[in-house]
């Protein structure tokens, strides 16, 4: 399990936490974007790599300096001084242009700095967390997706979307932080009726690249091009698409739904309140502690605390159950608003997210919301197929105890698929699996 996590929450419980680290985590950041490349690098999963702004700015013109009258005059002024040189000390009235051309030039340099300040200000300080809509390298996606999967007439019906929650306290949205949360969403296109599966986080996996770990480390690595490869390669899936949503931005669309409805246990109290308190100190936010059990209408902050919950009866398996709670329970909030009150909700909220979609779609999405019906969720590994242990340096792990099982249950859980049979990669990497728990276990 993630030791940041258990650090910050005791953080919390202890008030001794210090406020200055922010700043620090920002200057840190601001290096980071400072030494970006244009450039996008075949081992795009390398630690390296970090192409955050390749996908946001491909498409934008680029920067003109100047005007074509203003280039003109630098060329003519360039001519002047040139010309100039043998004629230096004579007094022809060529020392005007020479002084006009020094002008020009001046003005000219004045203009680029000034540019070259925005360009900074506007590509490389921005605020990450208000990045809306980016393209993935659909290429990438798409060899991951295998043949099998493809050719699959069942799969055709459904669409599916990875929705990560990544543990983003410094608003880093992209990559360099494991998500906590990793969800399928998979929408029957004929019916409307919506499977949540989470996946577990530490879940022991190939993360696409032929190395094996908690599966979260995929976001980490790669981001979430690298993060749908790992799911599309291990479940033999086809995702596309993903909407990913920080601290903040779950805080924030729970209350621009006017909070949700969420059933608290007593043991459940004061593991709430002490992550609130840490996330208001992060987020510079007033939190309300929660005071009782039993059914009740939680604000942003509490919801999102209650959500990273895992301190009771069932760990980081009822932490993924209470994700899904308030996942289906901010549908049935917005299943009762109108769509004009939906599209200011998403329009509030966009610019926190960092999704494959763009604002249309999921205004689209949005439209036939009364459509949608969540029937079932689940976890994945499947409960009897799964066991925990300690793989290495990977940690504490959880364990499917054999994949290609794993695979074929959820196939038939989204898919209703009975029949499925995995493709040669995933037993593959079955295998694998199974001879690294032999290594470490014994078994």
């Amino acid at each position: 399990m993630s030791s940041r996590d258990d650090e910050y929450y005791d953080r919390g419980r202890s008030d001794k936490r210090s406020s200055t680290r922010r700043g620090d985590r920002y200057d840190e950041q601001d290096d980071r974007y400072r030494q970006r490349r244009d450039t996008r690098r075949d081992d795009r999963y390398d630690d390296r790599y970090d192409s955050r702004y390749d996908d946001r700015y491909d498409d934008r013109e680029a920067r003109r300096p100047s005007s074509g009258r203003s280039q003109g005059s630098s060329r003519s002024g360039s001519s002047r001084r040139a010309s100039s040189g043998s004629g230096r000390g004579r007094r022809d009235g060529r020392s005007g242009s020479n002084t006009k051309a020094i002008v020009l030039l001046v003005v000219e340099m004045l203009v680029a700095c000034i540019l070259v300040f925005v360009a900074y200000t506007l590509f490389f300080k921005v605020d990450v967390t208000k990045v809306g809509k980016v393209n993935l390298n659909e290429e990438a996606i798409t060899q991951s997706i295998n043949e099998t999967v493809v050719e699959n007439e069942q799969m055709t019906e459904y669409t599916n979307i990875a929705l990560f929650g990544v543990d983003a306290r410094d608003g880093q949205l992209y990559k360099n932080t494991r998500s906590d949360t990793i969800i399928i969403a998979s929408i029957n296109n004929k019916t409307g009726d919506v499977k949540l599966c989470s996946v577990y986080r530490d879940t022991y996996l190939n993360l696409s690249n032929d190395t094996y770990n908690k599966c979260n480390t995929a976001y980490a690595k790669g981001g979430p091009e690298q993060a749908i490869s790992m799911l599309n390669m291990n479940l033999d899936m086809d995702i596309q698409d993903f909407i990913t949503i920080g601290f903040r931005g779950l805080t924030d669309v729970v209350d621009s739904l006017g909070g949700v409805t969420i059933d608290v246990t007593e043991s459940e109290i004061s593991h709430l309140n002490n992550y609130q308190s840490t996330m208001a100190q992060e987020l510079k936010l007033q939190y309300t502690p929660v005071t009782s059990a039993g059914v009740q209408t939680l604000n942003g902050l509490q919801a999102t605390a209650y959500c990273r919950i895992r301190y009771t009866a069932g760990d980081d398996f009822r932490r993924a159950e209470r994700q899904r709670t308030v996942l289906m329970a901010c549908l049935e909030k917005a299943q009762g608003m109108s769509f004009s009150k939906l599209e200011t909700v998403a329009n509030s909220v966009f610019g926190e997210t960092y999704t494959s979609l763009d604002l249309n779609e999921i205004l689209d999405l949005l439209k036939n919301i009364a459509n949608y019906r969540i029937v079932d969720n689940n976890g994945f590994p499947y409960e009897e197929m799964r066991t925990t242990g300690t793989m290495g340096k990977s940690g504490s792990c959880v364990l499917p105890v054999d994949l290609q099982s794993n695979v074929k249950w959820l196939h038939k859980f989204l898919f209703d698929d009975s029949d499925y049979e995995v493709s040669s990669d995933v037993q593959k990497y079955s295998e694998k699996i199974k001879t690294d728990v032999g290594k470490y276990l014994g078994n």
